[in-house]
């Protein structure tokens, strides 16, 4: 299962004493004179009206990273665009004015791509690409002019932050633990040429989401303009950032420049694989590698340190809960570099307790602004820091990559009926203005629904929130015709997770709206958002609270909703909701649908734990481990309940997810034609968890939409 994912920064400025940009409105004005880019992947009939489709979803321009310009004036930020004749994404820079008196405009456009802009305190922009053939720094000047090259590594540089106070870079790379990048690259150099094919491990984890352990680890370096490098852990056998999402917001620079703080798993043998003890540590900056741990009293997981601007406070986020990955954060507070004794916020509003992410201290250090799930969104919340008290600043859409434009916040921003744009709005949420329109031309011309949230009351007579997508072409007219459309039900992964306000790129209920459904999308038991016990809920429950929720959520909204088929009702799910959709196919309540699909989902419990790669989470959500606790692993396992399948049903799976391992999906499909249920598998062998590639999207979409139409028709 893709489990609760912390929420990560998009990238913050860490120089201190920053100077201010001049020439701003000249700067604008030069990028304006470049023509604006238009997706590659252009849907038909763009000009025309059209329901929306997985080419429409391929055409948006995907806004992610901004970084505010020292001076609070400028952000650049990247913009990914697909090319399918390429088969892939490719990214380029775009600037704009943050007061938004101009359009956005392209920055740099080469088919390398360019990736992680970061402004330097002469204001200019610096940012990866691959023009040279592996990711390297480089440096453009925003009134204009070609890029340059900077850094020379001989390892591809993953992520870089700008460390005035370490009189350079930090940059990430992968090496072997006591190798120089140099002699990492010779180490690879003869491994390429090696006739032998075998691996061979001792411990736990040796593979990982999509990619097998090949010993190498990311460590830290300080990379300095003559070009020289210091490996700041050169032994360490972990991954700074951790893997596999783990980014440069686990990394702060401490004031003075004397250690650099991060985030990092550091255990002994195979416990990683059964341990969520992520600590932060503080290592020195003078090439000998002491580490210290900051975090050695908290067995749970600790990420995200963030110094305040006066440098004598640290903050970070720290979970309660050793081995459960769901536990919500709070925000712990220490003094610096005494570490005082410790203080922790909670983030608690409207009764709930939240979970916080993405930390931005205000100029004053008086407030911490985060993000966090609420109610179906994803909310930036302030957290006045001596009271502890919260006030909600944006709540709707999924918000995220808050920073400073001056005296305004400024933020992504997207929701079930427009992909992310850069927002602003004053630190009281008040003013919200919209700085990019990117996809305005692209939404124009799509025929989309309008989403509705309402609430139900589900298990132990819990209110439930739920989402429904009306079909593109609903109107009063139709309904008072009796005109009624076929339900997709679509129930999410995680479990510790949401169908929200937001605009996914795979599991989207517009491209369902699009193929002539409306959705229903119900936040289950174990979703997160709705405080602390609602998540808490699913563990050791994964059959019975949820599904009861899925029952109840479905009678509500079609009781609330006239126009619903509730005769030509299909569901679909991925991860949990692939396993959900196991699950419920051996239930009573798999006869009210008229067909499934299920795509990297489990079906027998049992052995995924032994399948799978990150233990902790199956013996958290079952009670322990299969020899420990084989009732909790039996309690709501689908394989027991094959013989009750009869819904035809479609099976997706990718080869190369570790995380639900393909033979899972294999062996679904099998349970399904062996007793004669009508079925299709459609396999990705070079897809993981997800399905990435442009061209493999549109088949995944083209096949589930054909599956689901078959077989709600009359």
């Amino acid at each position: 299962m893709i489990r609760h994912v912390l929420s990560r920064h998009a990238g913050r400025w860490t120089a201190v004493q920053a100077v201010a940009i001049v020439a701003t409105v000249a700067a604008v004005a030069a990028v304006a004179a470049i023509a604006p880019a238009t997706a590659i992947a252009e849907p038909a009939a763009a000009r025309e009206p059209h329901a929306f489709s997985v080419h429409d979803m391929l055409a948006m321009l995907r806004i992610s990273d901004p970084q505010v310009s020292p001076d609070g004036k400028l952000v650049v930020f990247a913009v990914r665009e697909t090319d399918l004749e390429a088969n892939r994404g490719r990214t380029d820079l775009w600037l704009a004015d943050t007061a938004g008196r101009n359009p956005a405009r392209p920055l740099t456009r080469s088919e390398a791509g360019e990736w992680n802009p970061r402004w330097s305190n002469d204001g200019k922009i610096h940012f990866l690409s691959n023009r040279s053939g592996g990711a390297q720094i480089w440096v453009i000047d925003p009134l204009g002019g070609e890029a340059s090259q900077l850094s020379a590594t001989p390892l591809d540089i993953a992520a870089f932050e700008h460390a005035p106070a370490l009189g350079g870079y930090l940059v990430a790379m992968e090496v072997y633990p006591g190798l120089s990048p140099a002699a990492t690259a010779a180490r690879d150099t003869e491994l390429a040429a090696d006739k032998r094919s075998g691996l061979a491990y001792d411990e736990l984890l040796f593979r990982h989401w999509d990619t097998w352990e090949d010993g190498k680890r990311s460590h830290l370096f300080i990379l300095r303009p003559d070009g020289s490098h210091v490996d700041l852990m050169p032994e360490l056998d972990a991954d700074v950032p951790t893997r596999p999402w783990g980014g440069m917001e686990e990394v702060a620079v401490a004031p003075g420049g004397g250690e650099v703080l991060f985030t990092a798993k550091i255990l002994p043998g195979s416990e990683p694989a059964w341990s969520t003890d992520y600590n932060v540590y503080a290592v020195a900056t003078d090439g000998s590698g002491r580490i210290r741990n900051l975090t050695a009293d908290n067995p749970a997981w600790d990420t995200g340190p963030v110094f305040s601007p006066d440098g004598k406070t640290v903050a970070w986020l720290a979970m309660q809960r050793p081995g459960f990955e769901a536990d919500r954060f709070r925000v712990e507070l220490r003094s610096w570099p005494d570490l005082g004794q410790p203080r922790r916020l909670e983030l608690a509003y409207d009764g709930l307790d939240l979970s916080p992410g993405d930390l931005l201290w205000d100029p004053a250090g008086r407030t911490l602004y985060v993000t966090a799930p609420y109610l179906g969104q994803r909310s930036v919340f302030a957290i006045d820091v001596r009271r502890g008290t919260t006030r909600l600043v944006v709540r709707d859409g999924s918000n995220g990559a808050v920073a400073w434009a001056g005296d305004r916040l400024l933020y992504l921003k997207q929701h079930l009926r427009s992909p992310n744009e850069i927002y602003t709005a004053r630190p009281d949420g008040r003013d919200e203005r919209r700085l990019t329109g990117l996809n305005d031309a692209n939404l124009a011309a799509c025929r989309m629904g309008e989403p509705e949230q309402f609430t139900f009351q589900g298990w132990d007579d819990h209110t439930v929130y739920a989402y429904v997508v009306k079909p593109y072409d609903w109107s009063e007219e139709a309904v008072r015709a009796g005109r009624t459309w076929p339900v997709a039900f679509l129930v999410h992964g995680g479990p510790q997770g949401s169908f929200g306000n937001d605009f996914h790129y795979r599991w989207n209920p517009q491209a369902y709206v699009g193929a002539g459904f409306t959705t229903l999308a119900v936040d289950f038991h174990g979703s997160v958002g709705y405080g602390q016990a609602f998540t808490d809920a699913i563990s050791g429950h994964w059959g019975d609270r949820p599904l009861e929720d899925l029952e109840k959520g479905l009678a509500a909204a079609l009781a609330r909703y006239p126009w619903m088929n509730g005769d030509h009702v299909v569901a679909a799910g991925a991860s949990y909701g692939g396993y959900m959709i196991n699950w419920m196919h051996g239930q009573p309540f798999g006869r009210k649908f008229r067909a499934f699909v299920t795509h990297d989902g489990n079906l027998d419990e049992q052995m995924a734990y032994f399948d799978t790669e990150e233990l902790w989470f199956p013996e958290w959500e079952h009670g322990g481990t299969p020899w420990e606790n084989p009732a909790g692993y039996q309690k709501h396992n689908p394989i027991n309940h094959v013989q009750n399948w009869h819904v035809p049903t479609l099976v997706i799976h990718g080869q190369l997810d570790y995380r639900v391992v393909y033979t899972q999906g294999l062996s679904t499909f099998t349970a399904l034609r062996r007793q004669n249920v009508p079925a299709r598998l459609l396999f990705f062998p070079d897809e993981n968890h997800w399905i990435l590639k442009p061209h493999n999207s549109i088949q995944w979409h083209e096949e589930v939409m054909a599956w689901l139409t078959r077989w709600t028709r009359d």
